[in-house]
């Protein structure tokens, strides 16, 4: 007889990583240090799990993610979002680390959540890169808000001289970022590839190679569910509910926000597309994320076949269903 499938939820925080296994394996508690990992991979490896779930907690459990795909591990990094709504499904309200390993060892057999597959130290640094560039940029919107705000003195130079460095390490990390790429050719050619849309800047193309690595090997649909512009039904009965997005990667949407917004004013294939949309009356926000999801499918076309634009192409046309 076949032994039973072994599953484990792992709670991160910032000092311990708390460890459940199903069915039978009593929960542990191990530091998230090098240490820790170590200790915990070494004791999963033997119990051959057929799939560890861990909560995407801002970056905190990338070592253990790195770690246990070293080991051959499959694991899978979900949204805090999904394993808190399964834990009140399931009637489990409180909320410790312990409860929350727990519940992802139960979510870990109906998860259809992708593993992680292993990641080279160079695109680790990249997203890293990448990351960092989006936090000084905020840093920089806050200051700028209270520039805005402060009268000549101390505190305003103060402001000011907070604005120059921060412009200077965003230049300077889009400089490495633009190395890095330059120095890949792999990455560089996708760099192009991206670029020759009209509207596709570094910046987005940059955060779509470190981000969204899948781009090209995905349907339209399963890359727009990724990243989250496929809008979902609210449907019960007959009440037909306002289709909304959900979920995916906020940081990549992000920029394809920005990038759906110059392209439709700079690329006559989206601006037509949105023209139509409007024409039908359709409301401002659903053109677009309609555009940002056109923006995406071409974009994921184009990766998968490794041509560039081309005035006129369909993104319809060359994405299969």
């Amino acid at each position: 007889m076949n032994p039973a499938p072994i599953f484990v939820g792992i709670g991160v925080s910032k000092a311990h990583l708390d460890s459940a296994t199903r069915p039978d394996k009593p929960a542990a508690r191990d530091r998230n240090d090098t240490a820790g990992i170590a200790a915990l991979v070494a004791r999963l490896r033997p119990l051959a799990p057929t799939l560890v779930v861990v909560e995407a907690t801002g970056g905190m459990e990338l070592p253990l993610v790195a770690a246990l795909q070293v080991a051959g591990i499959p694991v899978a990094a979900i949204n805090p979002r999904q394993a808190r709504d399964f834990a009140k499904a399931v009637g489990k309200l409180a909320k410790t680390d312990r409860i929350d390993a727990g519940v992802l060892a139960e979510f870990a057999p109906i998860t259809k959540a992708a593993c992680r597959t292993a990641e080279d130290a160079g695109r680790r640094d990249l997203e890293g890169l990448v990351a960092r560039r989006r936090q000084l940029v905020e840093l920089r919107v806050m200051e700028d808000n209270r520039l805005s705000g402060a009268s000549e003195g101390p505190a305003r130079r103060s402001v000011e001289a907070v604005l120059r460095l921060l412009k200077e390490q965003i230049t300077a990390i889009e400089e490495r970022i633009a190395e890095r790429i330059e120095g890949d050719d792999d990455w560089r050619a996708r760099m192009e590839l991206l670029r020759s849309v009209p509207g596709v800047g570094p910046t987005t193309a940059a955060v779509l190679i470190a981000e969204l690595p899948e781009l090209g090997e995905l349907s339209r649909q399963q890359v727009a569910a990724l990243v989250g512009v496929a809008p979902y039904a609210r449907d019960s009965g007959p009440s037909r509910g306002r289709r909304s997005i959900w979920g995916g990667r906020a940081t990549v949407r992000q920029v394809l926000y920005m990038a759906a917004l110059t392209a439709r004013r700079h690329n006559p294939w989206l601006g037509r597309f949105a023209d139509r949309l409007e024409a039908a009356g359709k409301p401002p926000k659903v053109v677009l994320v309609a555009c940002m999801r056109k923006l995406l499918t071409l974009l994921n076309a184009m990766a998968r076949e490794g041509t560039p634009w081309e005035p006129g192409r369909s993104a319809r046309t060359c994405d299969p269903p």
